[in-house]
């Protein structure tokens, strides 16, 4: 089963290898995406997200699942001093960098709650696999029609962050200042809820960020410099 969604501003795809695939799990899949847009969109002036970050709902009144969300980002943010935080200067309330990851996570869980054992669920290059072994594409940051690496994942999570398609969009908190000291880097992880956080983390942290994120359990690196270099970790699942 193969089925293509647009949800929070990029294209989800699911494919689903078990044998008789059922439509409910990927309705719930997508409905549960929809609704985290609806509700955690920086961009939607009615988002819990939106009206929390103007002081509109107290701290006692958020769910249960922003709730969580913030404390995520204030983990990474003390983990980094700084540099990733999901509250910047002008930017307002922003946990973009940290819902993505979790809520494909938690629709991945909603997979597996099904019975579904071998899947790969792709969110704008962000994906989430299980029942491997699946083949994930690393984009060459100077070349869009190019690969730089190739990772065979079996179970868990790939995230990337970089500057090719969205430029500088990731600050250094520490600073305010876009960060640019690396192009792009790709973060294997046994969730994409770590995957995606850390990456983002680690591209703020700069270059240090390469041995930072390596530092954390269970989490392997690709990181491409500019000029070229790369940086990796020895455990970084490369196919053969």
């Amino acid at each position: 089963m193969r089925r293509v969604e647009h949800v929070m501003g990029f294209p989800v795809s699911l494919r689903v290898d078990d044998p008789d695939v059922p439509d409910g799990p990927a309705d719930a899949v997508f409905a549960w995406l929809r609704d985290v847009d609806r509700r955690f969109s920086p961009f939607r002036e009615d988002s819990e997200v939106s009206r929390y970050g103007r002081g509109e709902l107290p701290a006692a009144a958020l769910s249960a699942d922003l709730a969580e969300v913030l404390a995520l980002g204030e983990e990474f943010r003390r983990a980094t001093g700084g540099a990733f935080d999901v509250r910047l200067p002008g930017r307002g309330l922003d946990p973009c960098a940290v819902v993505k990851g979790w809520s494909v996570q938690r629709a991945a869980g909603l997979l597996t709650g099904a019975g579904l054992r071998r899947f790969c669920l792709n969110a704008g290059g962000d994906v989430a696999v299980s029942g491997g072994p699946w083949r994930v594409g690393v984009r060459h940051p100077a070349h869009a029609d190019r690969l730089c690496a190739v990772l065979e994942v079996s179970d868990g999570g790939v995230a990337t962050s970089a500057r090719y398609e969205r430029g500088d969009h990731i600050l250094d908190g520490r600073t305010g200042r876009p960060a640019t000291g690396l192009e792009s880097l790709t973060v294997v992880a046994p969730t994409l809820t770590e995957a995606d956080a850390v990456a983002t983390a680690a591209f703020a942290l700069g270059e240090e960020g390469v041995a930072w994120a390596a530092a954390r359990e269970g989490c392997e690196v690709f990181a491409v410099l500019p000029g070229g270099r790369v940086l990796r970790t020895p455990g970084v699942p490369v196919a053969a």
